[in-house]
């Protein structure tokens, strides 16, 4: 819809969803984000809908704009290095523990 890049969202519900498929598999990971400058696509066939990259670090689609099914947010981020994972917030029962402190030793080394 908006391009390469990583697409985020503030809503657990449509992350919960990816990948599509995979239930009970899914994971949710709470991240920090620059987002730079961000642009917003808010219409099918905005004329920045795929050359955002060019001049924003950030595409975002608004809430009940009509671009996603579900009505929900999302981001776009072009470039990963802007994005830290800081939690695990869903993981299978099995997974999470794991995750969790992978994550946090990733943390203590930065």
């Amino acid at each position: 819809m908006l391009g390469p890049g990583v697409y985020v969202s503030r809503a657990i519900e449509k992350a919960r969803r990816y990948p599509i498929g995979m239930e009970g598999r899914n994971v949710v990971l709470k991240l920090r984000v620059n987002v730079g400058r961000v642009k917003k696509i808010d219409r099918q066939g905005h004329p920045d809908q795929k050359s955002w990259h060019s001049h924003y670090d950030t595409a975002w689609v608004p809430p009940n704009c009509g671009m996603v099914s579900s009505g929900l947010e999302e981001d776009c981020i072009a470039n990963p290095t802007r994005i830290k994972v800081i939690d695990v917030v869903y993981a299978p029962a099995n997974d999470i523990a794991r995750l969790k402190q992978l994550v946090q030793s990733k943390m203590k080394k930065r």
